[in-house]
């Protein structure tokens, strides 16, 4: 899905002329929100968007897995494996897994965490356990009502917000923005932008604690991009912001190319994009999550750099101190219900 235009503008015609359909599934995600989710019987922290499209889920549940590794914990990471033909519940294997089998973002992460794919989580649950986690982060599904939740951050990129504010199909949120306030416990902000701090401002007033990071490239990256004029291509929630940290690192960015997000690319598309890079003297770049849709295409490749990043805590130390009370509370909990 390509995210309409009006969503990132002021009020339009076409938002008020949805907003009927948003608010009919505003309120059903409403409601559903309410269910008491299953207990996992072991911490469970998710890691979600108040609305459709990219923010930095997926760098903000791999500096969480480095951390929790660092709190002696063995995380497994939950997903509903989006893109991908495996309704679990199945491990992600990078050695027999390719993102038609799994989705792009679980063959990603797989690389560094162990990751459960499962359309049912109640499932995908029951296979983390059976892989000796001790806490389950889950990859999207704050709106969803299965589980139980200890803890949800909730991710925004700071240039972009929430958009016009509308529900979907009138705008980006997911549900009715007070629904989602109400149960979120921390904000993870991206960026230096000001596009969220009333959402920010708004929490701060229910005592949840607002996290700024960014994104900083990879070393490695950075060594083979700098001083090249680049091609650069992304099919993900939100490429410009992908093509402004390229820039924002000091890679010349010559010509860019959008695709859909979750985009499966045809080797045609991938020959098309190397002999236009190829007449331009361009090198091609593109984001991690990208290179795991061409994992086993072998010699489509060839030619085409992968841009790393990480996310990074302004504050380590309150991020550290945020997942650590929500750890030992969770399982306080659970110990005085014995």
């Amino acid at each position: 899905m390509r995210e309409p235009a009006f969503w990132y503008r002021p009020r339009s015609l076409q938002s008020h002329a949805l907003w009927p359909l948003g608010a009919l599934y505003g309120a059903i995600t409403e409601r559903r929100m309410l269910r008491e989710g299953f207990d996992a019987g072991i911490p469970v922290i998710c890691v979600g968007n108040y609305h459709v499209g990219g923010a930095g889920k997926t760098p903000t549940v791999l500096a969480l897995t480095k951390l929790l590794g660092e709190l002696g914990e063995t995380p497994v990471v939950l997903s509903r494996g989006y893109g991908g033909r495996l309704k679990g519940p199945v491990m992600v294997d990078r050695a027999r897994h390719t993102a038609a089998d799994v989705g792009d973002e679980p063959l990603m992460m797989a690389r560094d965490v162990p990751v459960a794919v499962a359309r049912d989580r109640l499932d995908g649950v029951a296979l983390a356990k059976s892989r000796g986690a001790t806490v389950i982060l889950m990859d999207d599904g704050f709106q969803n009502p299965s589980l139980l939740k200890d803890a949800s951050l909730i991710v925004i990129d700071s240039e972009r917000g929430l958009g016009n504010g509308a529900v979907f199909p009138a705008g980006p949120l997911r549900a009715p923005l007070q629904a989602q306030l109400a149960r979120t416990d921390a904000l993870v902000l991206i960026g230096d932008g000001r596009a969220a701090n009333d959402v920010a401002a708004e929490l701060a007033k229910r005592n949840k604690p607002e996290l700024r990071a960014r994104l900083k490239p990879d070393a490695a990256s950075l060594a083979q991009l700098l001083g090249k004029r680049v091609f650069a291509f992304a099919g993900i929630g939100d490429p410009a912001r992908f093509f402004r940290t390229l820039q924002a690192s000091g890679i010349e960015v010559a010509r860019t190319r959008r695709f859909d997000d979750h985009h499966m690319f045809s080797r045609e598309e991938l020959a098309a994009l190397a002999a236009e890079a190829q007449r331009e003297q361009l090198t091609l770049v593109t984001t991690e999550k990208d290179l795991a849709r061409l994992h086993g295409s072998e010699g489509v490749l060839v030619g085409i750099v992968p841009f790393a990043v990480q996310l990074e805590f302004d504050d380590p130390a309150k991020l550290r101190h945020l997942i650590s009370d929500h750890l030992y509370k969770a399982r306080e909990r659970r110990f005085s219900r014995r």
